[in-house]
């Protein structure tokens, strides 16, 4: 099964790049009706860099003088060019490929050989069918993020209002991601009632890592123990079910959300420490979104997880009225 999802993906990719070439072909082909001149460059740049190469080649030890004239020749041209495109208010690059990627140029790998980040992404949001996070993620995010939704009067017995609570939440927030790359032992535990933003801010978090080619887990408490489960009584395809395990603990960041809806007893709550506490260990980043409260969490929970959480986890209270319901 990962065999046929790596395939897939692979696949993907390679259609990924050929839309690109077709989308930079159009934009040349665009210039070129434009400013004709331009046409004319490419073909001398083109002609004098092939030009250069046989000489080389037919010219081993003697090629010094030749190539640097070429040389010249080429950057002289590009310059030119350069001077015809800002002149027409084209930006320098618009003749270039576009990436999605620029660290794997769209092939999904590294100069190394390696995976690159983007590629074990697409992977895991195949694996884990979190193939919807990225529409989810194109609208929720800390661009779209509007303060204004939350209230700006008093609640209960709060000393700030949800708004102000909520800016203080996001500066958090920011900082988090900002600081991620910190070996600071951060991480965060979202705690509150329904409808009140725990899952949108972690979108947020989770878009503007995903940003920055880190590789994000995000997935309820419930299907966390739903993959720890088949992997136990191997219910399925066991290299699957090893590389979704194994991914629980090597993401850069786990978001566990909706922690309490599992079913607690002995199995869940050992799995559920044995992640938080070897992602500690490791310098791993792990944020919790749950409606539960500290003192919930203590009673459905072991003392060892809620000691674990309580003492490595910041507390960051999420109060209002349900938005949903506003």
């Amino acid at each position: 099964m990962y065999k046929d999802i790596l395939k897939e993906v692979n696949l993907e990719y390679e259609k990924r790049r050929d839309n690109q070439e077709k989308a930079r072909m159009a934009r040349v082909q665009e210039v070129y009706k434009k400013i004709p001149a331009i046409k004319r460059i490419d073909e001398e740049i083109f002609k004098t860099g092939l030009d250069m190469s046989k000489y080389i080649i037919g010219n081993p030890e003697n090629y010094e003088t030749h190539a640097i004239k070429a040389k010249k020749m080429i950057e002289a041209l590009k310059m030119e060019k350069a001077y015809l495109l800002t002149e027409s208010n084209i930006p320098l690059n618009y003749m270039d490929i576009k990436y999605d990627c620029e660290f794997c140029k769209d092939t999904g790998y590294l100069n190394s050989g390696e995976k690159c980040n983007c590629l074990k992404q697409a992977l895991i949001n195949k694996a884990y069918k979190m193939s919807n996070l990225e529409n989810v993620l194109d609208k929720e995010n800390f661009q779209n993020f509007n303060i204004n939704i939350f209230s700006d009067e008093t609640f209960e017995n709060e000393a700030i209002s949800p708004r102000e609570n909520m800016e203080d939440l996001v500066g958090i927030a920011e900082g988090f991601v900002s600081n991620f790359d910190e070996k600071n032992g951060e991480n965060l535990l979202f705690y509150g009632t329904t409808g009140l933003g725990k899952t949108y801010l972690c979108n947020c978090i989770a878009k503007s890592l995903l940003d920055k080619n880190k590789i994000v887990i995000y997935q309820t408490a419930f299907t966390i123990l739903e993959i720890l489960e088949n992997r136990r009584f191997g219910k399925g395809d066991k290299n699957m079910e090893d590389y979704q395990y194994n991914l629980l603990f090597d993401a850069d960041l786990l978001i566990i959300d909706d922690l309490g809806t599992e079913v607690s007893n002995t199995f869940t709550n050992a799995e559920i420490f044995n992640i938080v506490n070897t992602r500690i260990i490791a310098g791993k980043k792990t944020i919790i979104s749950t409606n539960l409260t500290p003192n919930e969490i203590s009673q459905v929970y072991t003392d060892r997880i809620f000691s674990r959480i309580l003492d490595k986890f910041l507390p960051l209270k999420f109060y209002g009225k349900d938005l949903r319901w506003e």
